[in-house]
């Protein structure tokens, strides 16, 4: 059982200085890949190496050209009512970049990703932390997002995508606590829109212990209508979830995993604590 430990807000997450290093990981990464290795299959569907690398072209782009130039994009074809509609429409924008990139040579395209990576490294250092995002941070349910969090999603993106090149190509993962431990401590933003729907008294408080090296420990807050995020563990707590490192950072993402529940150890109320699995730090 968890010690119990002072709870205190999730602080904001420093990523931006972050972004050059993890670019430069991304250009050794590219660069050492065989004529075989851009061809391997990911678990990012039906996508290869090339068409994940292609894809974090179409991020950079978009990025330096709606954040930092205000180009508008052009207008979705129908209108955007819901989350599904919004998810549908940005799986349609990668699908058309995906397929259409797919006439850029390897070559070609990690000369692109040098340019604009190092742009939006630093674009994003240069961002005032608490202004506006242009767009909020839909997975975490705001409505209007600080300039930190929607940086902090960008590098978890880049994280995440240069991780599935990796697995595909057999390369060491970035997983030493420099990298995971803002990855995750970003991704926990998702939690109180995961248990959005379950019920609970005020102060009810669900805490969640993330082992590793680059893990911790983080409690859900009951307060009003909705759960906040905390740092720390609840003296009392309806629920108490453990999970590896390993396992959190693929749950945030969507990776596959065989019997996900499996990998979660859960004292106290079981169906609270399975919410966890619900959680998700991407568009979906």
């Amino acid at each position: 059982m968890d010690r119990a430990t002072a709870l205190a807000p999730a602080p904001r997450v420093a990523t931006a200085p972050l972004f050059a290093g993890l670019h430069g990981e991304l250009m050794a990464l590219l660069r050492g890949l065989s004529r075989a290795d851009w061809e391997r299959p990911t678990t990012a569907t039906a996508w290869t190496v090339r068409d994940v690398a292609a894809h974090m072209l179409d991020v950079d782009i978009r990025r330096l050209s709606a954040h930092r130039d205000g180009h508008a994009p052009p207008p979705p074809a129908g209108a955007i009512a819901s989350y599904r509609d919004l998810v549908g429409y940005l799986d349609q924008l990668n699908a058309t970049w995906v397929a259409a990139a797919r006439r850029i040579g390897p070559p070609v395209l990690v000369d692109l990703l040098a340019v604009t990576g190092a742009q939006v490294a630093a674009f994003v250092t240069g961002l005032d932390p608490d202004g506006p995002a242009l767009y909020p941070v839909s997975w975490a349910g705001e409505e209007t997002s600080a300039n930190w969090l929607d940086v902090g999603r960008e590098f978890t993106e880049r994280w995440h995508h240069q991780q599935q090149i990796r697995e595909a190509v057999g390369a060491p993962g970035l997983v030493e606590p420099r990298w995971l431990r803002p990855v995750l401590e970003v991704s926990m933003r998702a939690l109180p829109h995961a248990y959005r729907d379950v019920p609970g008294a005020d102060g009810v408080a669900v805490t969640i212990a993330v082992g590793g090296a680059a893990g911790g420990t983080w409690t859900l807050v009951r307060d009003g209508s909705a759960w906040r995020l905390r740092t720390g563990a609840a003296a009392v707590a309806v629920a108490r979830v453990r999970l590896s490192e390993d396992t959190a950072w693929r749950l945030f993402f969507g990776m596959p995993m065989p019997d996900p529940r499996a990998r979660l150890a859960i004292e106290g109320d079981e169906a609270v604590g399975a919410v966890v699995l619900r959680a998700i730090a991407i568009m979906a």
